[in-house]
């Protein structure tokens, strides 16, 4: 009996053992995990002040004092055990922050989350599916918004659950032992339920019991959502995309706005500040939502300036009835509405958000108004240490009180995000995308992914056409997040450090900048941050595409050389990108294993047509290209001497017998034959003012270009009375200029100077221009300039296809109502002329066409007076050029080389190398000054 006893309680605990080993098998029950350091996370760059460190503390306190130890949960609001998945979002965003921080220990995060991933892992969930829309805190029962326990629940929401999935993948990123954990409590919850159609859905009951889904999410938020969801897998195509959406103008400032609103869809399409804060700091400000953003500051910051009133709005709770307002800048049709949920206004109680002033001050670090509205409510703290207050009420100036996760929360993630060097908290390259244009036909915001038209104009000497053009459609699908056919980025390695590294340019300059120039300065040289490949080293020519061309480079390198001299950058940074582009120049493939092709990838660096379709084999170069890469590049030897032997071995590469022929400059094409083949033709250009530009640069390399160079008899036609050059009078080719416009001629003036021949021409364009404003009292700044519309490339023109103040596209069809002010002509005239009265009014007209985080805009609609929505690397090149030629007396921006003992002009002297290099060695051009100024001429 005794034995069979005994045998007994084995099989027992055998069978309690293997029972118990499927159920943590079923339902995933892990046993506690301790934290391992992630580098990534822990890498604080930039500590926070003494002061940043008591503003961190007190928010931490908040979490400390509302803290339940039953469930890991805390509090939604001081004191009150309720809590979503967006607050529990928050509070693992700050239970991380607070560990890097070193506002807890080791042992205490991990007690912290452990405990609340065991809870987490065990509710129960709405229809066995997601989690329910709220919990109550200290139990883990599922309530309703009151919290009254509910045996169903009252549904979920898609926003809620990603924002958590948010924080899940900061928590597996930072500590990756829970990462199996996190994985788990994903497998188990249902999330492809909450998407349908590409969109996000929540779920709500409705008074038949009956369970309804609803489209959850508007313009910022929706987006936000989506990139939780995106984070572990989930594609919402739909829901990532920023249609539909229209510009609606508040205060001066054009914003965003969702068209799906309260009366047509019983959803509120508010705009606020906090989800833009949020993309902001995890997954870093890109493409539009940047510009959304800046806009939205922007606005906030035009109020206080019309009222006096500091702004800063975003939803947040009340201590008072209704207890949750969102304050927007726009809700419904109405400006500034403070709202409940169901659209009942309140605007007595419209409040300056703590929240919104931490997350604007630490977005735009350098944004004045931003310091100014952060300054109101960085002490708001409640003096029982429970944490920052709300924010403050506009109309009674007294706090309001709210405790509340949300605040409090995002506070520490701010401060994160601060001591990371202001580096995202999620290492992400996904972005929201436009798939089209806005809903109503007002300025629409920048897509996604068009033709890669350089800031010049096409060369249209051969039958082939670029692919933005009518005969030969663009193709390529527009790319999203989901695109798994992206081009791999390719890592370029910068050139060894350099011999004799300089501490900077060995310009000299007749004064620094002015505080508003340093401003306009900075404004520009964003657009080189934000559109910087950091593997690559290459710059887009347009911040909507990711392409180059060698003009855009040029572009580039000239800015750089700008900021410098400027000092706007620091010498480590000028030479560290220095070195990274003349790499990358190096890799470039080049077309016919001759010389660098139209378009490039600036991932993969390989070809690419204007539209951005792979061009394996390339289409043709442009010498107009090369001649501003060439320029560029010389400047750099002059000024910047130690990167002599890294720049002449890039050119020597290069083969120039088919770009230099019988003293002109001439250009590459492709063609596709109706056999399939491609054949490329060779034909001179004939760009007004642009072959004069490139025939200069060439000259400072050796080359013999006289056909090319300004200079000849010049066919004119009268514009307001003046007679405009149209084109020069030439025998060898039947190709004509197609128009005029100022960019080639403010250029050379800014880098060349103005010789007497192209000051001939370069007066009567700027005296036509002056004389229609005098006429109509419209401001003109003829130019080519980019814009984010069909058809993408604008000629503004001073005379075009025989008509004047005609503005073309690249196909020569006229668009209408689509002249443009352009912003960097602007700024280049006055630089030039800036004792001339017209050259004043252009520049007041457009020096606050700029987004803090973007650069400067393209200029704005003559008709409309509506800023033309768009950024790119000419513009923001030659607004850095206009400012550094001003603080130059006015010296020509190139400077005369002083020595001739570089690799380029010993391998000249060493004879011909099938490479057709100049016969001789000796530059084509001098510097030379009289009483007009400097100015380069030709001759050696």
């Amino acid at each position: 009996m005794i034995y069979k006893h005994h045998q007994q309680k084995v099989l027992r605990w055998i069978a309690l053992f293997l029972i118990g080993t499927f159920l943590q098998l079923l339902f995933y029950i892990p046993t506690p995990v301790l934290s391992q350091n992630s580098n990534s996370c822990s890498n604080i760059t930039a500590p926070l002040t003494a002061e940043e460190q008591t503003y961190a503390r007190a928010a931490w306190q908040y979490f400390v004092k509302n803290y339940q130890p039953a469930t890991g949960f805390t509090n939604s609001t001081g004191g009150y055990p309720s809590g979503t998945l967006w607050d529990m979002g928050n509070y693992l965003m700050a239970l991380n922050a607070a560990r890097w921080l070193n506002l807890t220990d080791q042992a205490d995060f991990d007690s912290r989350l452990n405990k609340f991933l065991t809870t987490l892992n065990g509710l129960k969930l709405f229809e066995d599916a997601l989690p329910n829309k709220v919990y109550n805190a200290a139990t883990a029962q599922m309530v309703d918004y009151g919290n009254n326990p509910l045996e169903r629940g009252i549904g979920w929401s898609a926003l809620d659950v990603g924002r958590i999935l948010a924080a899940f993948d900061v928590i597996r990123t930072c500590h990756p032992q829970y990462n199996d954990w996190l994985k788990g409590i994903v497998a188990k919850w249902q999330v492809a339920r909450s998407l349908k159609d590409g969109q996000l859905f929540g779920a709500t009951v409705l008074p038949d019991n009956k369970t309804l889904l609803v489209q959850e999410g508007r313009l910022g938020y929706e987006e936000y959502g989506a990139r939780g969801y995106q984070l572990w897998g989930f594609s919402a195509p739909k829901a990532i995309a920023l249609e539909p959406f229209k510009l609606v103008e508040i205060n001066g400032v054009q914003i965003p706005v969702d068209t799906r609103d309260f009366q047509s869809t019983n959803a509120n399409n508010y705009v606020v500040s906090e989800s833009y804060i949020l993309d902001g700091i995890e997954f870093g400000l890109q493409g539009e939502l940047a510009d959304f953003a800046a806009r939205v500051l922007d606005v906030q910051k035009r109020r206080f300036d019309t009222t006096g009133q500091l702004t800063a709005v975003t939803e947040d709770n009340i201590d008072q009835a209704p207890y949750f307002l969102y304050n927007t800048v726009y809700a419904n049709g109405a400006n500034w509405a403070t709202i409940t949920d169901a659209n009942q206004p309140y605007p007595q109680f419209r409040s300056i958000s703590t929240k919104a002033a931490f997350g604007w001050r630490y977005l735009f670090p350098d944004n004045a108004y931003a310091q100014k509205v952060f300054d109101a409510v960085k002490d708001l703290r409640s003096p029982d240490d429970g944490g920052y207050y709300a924010g403050i009420y506009e109309e009674s100036k007294q706090p309001n009180k709210a405790l509340t996760g949300n605040t409090n929360g995002l506070i520490l993630e701010i401060l994160y995000y601060k001591s990371k060097g202001n580096h995202p908290l999620i290492a992400s390259t996904s972005a929201s995308v436009s798939t089209g244009k806005p809903s109503e036909n007002t300025s629409p915001a920048t897509p996604a992914n068009q033709p890669n038209s350089p800031a010049k104009p096409s060369e249209n000497t051969s039958p082939a056409t670029p692919s933005n053009q009518p005969n030969s459609p663009v193709t390529t699908p527009i790319a999203t997040p989901a695109d798994t056919s992206k081009p791999t980025e390719v890592a370029v390695a910068p050139i060894p450090p350099v011999d004799s590294p300089q501490p900077s340019s060995n310009l000299k300059l007749d004064r620094p900048l002015t505080v508003i120039e340093r401003r306009y300065a900075e404004a520009a040289w964003r657009y080189f941050q934000a559109n910087y490949h950091s593997k690559s080293g290459l710059i887009d020519d347009r911040s909507d595409f990711k392409g180059a061309t060698l003009w855009g480079l040029g572009d580039y390198l000239a800015a750089l050389h700008a900021a410098r001299s400027l000092d706007i950058i620091t010498p480590k940074e000028f030479d560290q990108r220095t070195r990274h582009l003349l790499a990358a120049l190096t890799k470039l493939p080049l077309f016919a294993g001759e010389l660098p092709s139209r378009g490039y990838d600036t991932r993969s660096l390989q070809p690419v047509d204007y539209g951005g379709n792979p061009a394996p084999e390339g289409n043709g170069w442009s010498a107009l290209d090369l001649g501003r890469i060439l320029a560029a590049l010389y400047n750099l030897k002059t000024c910047h001497p130690q990167y002599t032997a890294a720049v002449d071995k890039i050119v020597l590469d290069w083969s120039y017998l088919r770009v230099v022929r019988e003293g002109i400059l001439s250009s590459a094409t492709t063609a596709k034959e109706q056999d399939g083949r491609y054949l490329t033709r060779v034909n001179p250009v004939t760009r007004l003012g642009y072959e004069e530009y490139a025939a200069r640069a060439f000259q400072l390399w050796g080359f013999n270009v006289d056909g090319s160079a300004v200079g000849g008899e010049y066919q004119t036609t009268l514009v307001e009375g003046v007679k405009v050059p149209i084109g020069r009078r030439r025998k060898d080719t039947n190709s004509k200029n197609q128009y005029t416009v100022s960019n080639p001629f403010v250029l050379y003036a800014l880098e060349f100077g103005l010789d007497p021949q192209m000051r001939s021409l370069f007066e009567p364009i700027f005296q036509a221009q002056a004389e229609r404003y005098r006429r109509t009292n419209t401001l003109t700044a003829s130019a080519t300039t980019l814009i984010d519309r069909k058809p993408y490339t604008v000629h503004s023109t001073i005379t075009g296809q025989g008509e004047s103040w005609v503005a073309l596209g690249d196909d020569g069809q006229s668009v209408p109502k689509g002249r443009l002010v352009s912003t960097a002509v602007a700024f280049a005239y006055h630089a030039l002329l800036p004792e001339n009265k017209y050259s004043q009014q252009l520049l007041q007209g457009t020096t606050d066409l700029y987004n803090p985080l973007a650069g400067f805009y393209e200029g704005f609609y003559e008709t409309t007076g509506k800023t033309a929505v768009g950024f790119t690397s000419s513009t923001n090149s030659m607004i850095l050029q206009s400012l550094l030629y001003k603080l130059m007396n006015r010296q020509p921006l190139i400077r005369p080389t002083t020595t001739m003992k570089s690799p380029w002009w010993q391998a000249i002297a060493q004879g011909d190398s099938g490479r057709g290099l100049p016969n001789t060695a000796i530059q084509r051009t001098r510097l030379m000054s009289d009483t007009s100024g400097s100015y380069w001429v030709s001759g050696s």
